[in-house]
Order: structure tokens, then C-alpha cells, then sequence
């Protein structure tokens, strides 16, 4: 691989293309602050998706188009009919309607919500796609540039999961037909994920996870009068304790969070229901749905425990637990030409590479089968998913030029 980087680099338009890609660096710049500023909650991001599909058009990749999901496709090149390349960054941000998300600049620096995560992916797939087009890069494989919907939080990797239902029985509730977008007719060669800022790390393990909405439910009642009836609280609270208590377990490294918990109506009243939500994940898919087996047996003894201390006559509580959120986990092996080649460009551009874990877009064709990764855009970034989030931009061309040579390391240039 690190013989095909040489080659890459030395090659005519390759070189004309990373050209570019400096040359544009203050326009993708601004093209990056214009997205951060259009909002694009996860589930709303039409009006976002709809500034990119005109970028992607304007720039001249072909079969532009938007999916029933969401997700914004547009074509490089026809390639010999052979698996794609995909190139993605996701649409969404984990912020609400409610959120200014205005970007200001405080001398080098953009703040806004969002302007990293994923502003910053989604202008970096911009720019490499211009400079593959305007410098007349040719490659045996197509390349597929998706902006998709639904990577954050309660999106559950939405939208590539339908993006690789064209080849994949991926998320059943998005199994419709694809109209008015172009469908992977063969299953992708490699999926590259442009995800935030940085420059050394190389995500290749896919951190799983499994999201859970516990609700327990009983009779409830005054808190004097009704006291001794199995109380959702409590079980709650038992739960919680239960869930705490669990084995660290460090190798996998494999954790399981309580993220939130309420109920109640008032002060003086048993609550008839109380919930609490909880966060599992793993690198390694064996230890999560081992995980997933422990933490239902916690529950089921939070619940037993509860309805052995209530009163005779009174009715149990009963038990829900909602799977809300389901990433699969795995990895793309460091010796796969796709990693190769992303440790290689990081070389060639005398960076160091950090191999390392992160849920990403790249989870759900890891769990296909799919060689996936996820890369930073370059730049620096601090304060992801808060308010006060800030870019740099860097180096900020460089993150670019890796992911411009190691799409067409994969696509394999003519």
C-alpha cells in the first residue's frame, strides 16, 4: 500500500486534485460555517440535505439525488460495473429546533453548534468530490458521495442503514423501494465515513451499543394510604444499584451506563410508572449481547425484588424494556488494504496514525461484511455535542487530502 501512495502521489491529476483541494481551502471553509448554520436536528435535516444536494449538483457529480430516508447520493464516475466506493458524512447534529446553531468567528477559530460534528465532514465530502471532477481524476470503481440522515443518538445509524439496503437487508422498517435514487447494485467495495475534525486518528473498530427505554409500572396509590403496594420507584432505584454493581470488564472494553431515570407525579403519591434509560457498549459483539443477557437479568431481580416486598392482594409491577437503539459492533482488520491505505496517506503526509474505536457510520457495513472506516476532516475541534463547540481549521486540507487518497487508493485510479 505504501507503494500505491507513491504511486498516487506522483500521479498527474492526483497532484492536480490535492492542488485544488488547497487552493479551495477558504471555500470550504465557508461552505462548512453555511452548513453548521443551517439546522439539522436528527429527523429534520431536509432543509440541510437540500443546500448539499445543490453543492453535490453544482459541482458536477451525476444521478444527484435524495432518498426516502433522507440521505443525499451523487455519482463519480461509471467505473466496470464493479462494487463502489462510498464516501459519507452524516447530516445530522445531536441539537434540537430549539438551538441557535449561527456560527461566529473569534479570530482563527468558528464556534457553533455543530461546526465540527458534522459541518466539517460534510464540507470535507464536498471538496474532495470537486477536486476529483474538476481535475478529471478517473477510476475502475464509481465512487458514491452520500450525505446521510440519522447517525446521532435516536437516529440508530438511520440512514446508512437504508443507504446499504440497496444490497443488504439492513433496518426492515426502511426496506421500501428506492425511488428517485441511484441503488447500490453491487455490495460496496469500501465505505469511508468523513466524521468531525482531526487528522491522526483511524477509526476501524466499531464501538456497539444497545440503548434501552426501561418503564416499570404498577397499581401507585397515596403515599400513606396505598403504602406497601410494589412501588416503580423503588425498583427503579433497585435497578439502578443492581446496574451499578456489574463487573468492570476491561478486555473487551464493555460498559453499561445509566443515562437518565424519572417518574412521579407528586409528593405525595406512589408513582403507577418509572423509567430509566441505559446505554450498553462494546467493541466486541459477543461481550455486548452478553452484556445484553446480564442487564435483562438485573432487571427481571429489580422487578422480582420489588413485588416480594408488597402487601398480599396487590398486583405485581410490571416490566418493559424498549430496545430504542441498536449499533452493531466489529472491526475492520488493520492488515485490510482499507486501513493500509488510510495509515499509509497518514505517512505520506507525515502524520502519524492513531488506531482507534468511535461509533460511527461505519458500524452498520462493518456488520456487513463491508471494510469500513471513519476519519477526521482535519483541522482541531474541541467541545463536541455542546453549545460552546469550536473548529480550527489546521491543517485543515490535509484531512482532506488523506480522504481524497484513500478514496481513490480504493477506487483504484486509472
Amino acid at each position: 500500500m505504501e507503494h500505491t501512495l507513491s504511486r498516487l502521489l506522483a500521479h498527474d491529476r492526483i497532484r492536480a486534485a490535492r492542488r485544488h483541494v488547497e487552493r479551495a481551502d477558504a471555500v470550504t471553509l465557508a461552505r462548512q460555517a453555511a452548513l453548521s448554520a443551517t439546522p439539522a436536528p436528527t429527523g429534520a435535516e431536509t432543509a440541510r440535505g437540500a443546500r448539499v444536494a445543490e453543492l453535490f449538483r453544482e459541482i458536477g457529480l451525476a444521478e444527484v439525488a435524495v432518498d426516502q430516508a433522507g440521505n443525499v447520493r451523487g455519482w463519480f464516475g461509471n467505473g466496470n460495473g464493479s462494487g463502489p466506493v462510498v464516501l459519507a458524512a452524516h447530516l445530522d447534529t445531536v441539537f434540537g429546533p430549539e438551538v441557535d446553531v449561527r456560527v461566529t468567528r473569534r479570530g482563527h477559530r468558528l464556534e457553533g453548534p455543530g461546526i465540527s460534528d458534522n459541518a466539517r465532514g460534510l464540507a470535507a465530502l464536498v471538496a474532495v468530490a470537486e477536486a476529483l471532477v474538476t481535475t478529471g481524476v478517473t477510476t475502475a470503481r464509481p465512487i458514491l458521495f452520500a450525505a446521510t440522515v440519522g447517525e446521532e443518538g435516536s437516529g440508530d445509524l438511520r440512514g446508512v442503514k437504508y443507504l446499504l439496503n440497496g444490497t443488504h437487508n439492513v433496518g426492515a422498517q426502511h426496506a421500501a423501494p428506492l425511488p428517485n435514487a441511484a441503488p447500490l447494485h453491487a455490495t460496496p467495495a469500501a465505505f469511508i465515513a468523513l466524521d468531525g475534525a482531526g487528522l491522526d486518528r483511524v477509526i476501524h473498530r466499531a464501538l456497539g451499543s444497545k440503548r434501552y427505554h426501561v418503564t416499570f409500572r404498577g397499581p401507585g396509590g397515596h403515599s400513606w394510604a396505598a403504602f406497601g403496594v410494589a412501588n416503580p420507584a423503588n425498583a427503579v432505584g433497585r435497578a439502578a444499584a443492581l446496574l451499578a454493581d456489574l463487573p468492570i470488564v476491561t478486555a473487551p472494553r464493555t460498559t453499561c451506563a445509566v443515562v437518565g431515570l424519572g417518574g412521579g407525579t407528586g409528593l405525595n403519591s406512589i408513582p403507577q410508572e418509572a423509567w430509566l434509560d441505559l446505554d450498553l457498549r462494546s467493541e466486541d459483539p459477543r461481550a455486548l449481547a452478553q452484556l445484553d443477557v446480564t442487564v435483562r437479568a438485573a432487571l427481571e431481580r429489580a422487578a422480582d425484588d420489588e413485588n416480594r416486598t408488597r402487601s398480599a392482594g396487590t398486583p405485581p409491577l410490571r416490566l418493559e424494556a424498549q430496545l430504542v437503539g441498536d449499533r452493531p459492533c466489529g472491526i475492520t482488520p488493520r492488515a485490510h488494504p482499507l486501513v493500509q491505505a488510510a495509515i499509509a496517506a497518514n505517512r505520506a503526509l507525515g502524520r502519524d496514525a492513531e488506531l482507534a474505536s468511535a461509533s460511527t457510520d461505519a458500524n452498520a457495513p462493518i456488520a456487513l461484511g463491508i471494510p469500513a472506516i471513519a476519519l477526521g476532516a482535519g483541522g482541531k475541534a474541541g467541545d463536541a455535542h455542546l453549545k460552546t463547540e469550536w473548529y480550527e481549521n489546521v491543517e485543515g486540507a490535509l484531512g482532506i487530502v488523506r480522504a481524497l487518497l484513500v478514496a481513490v487508493a480504493m477506487a483504484e485510479v486509472g
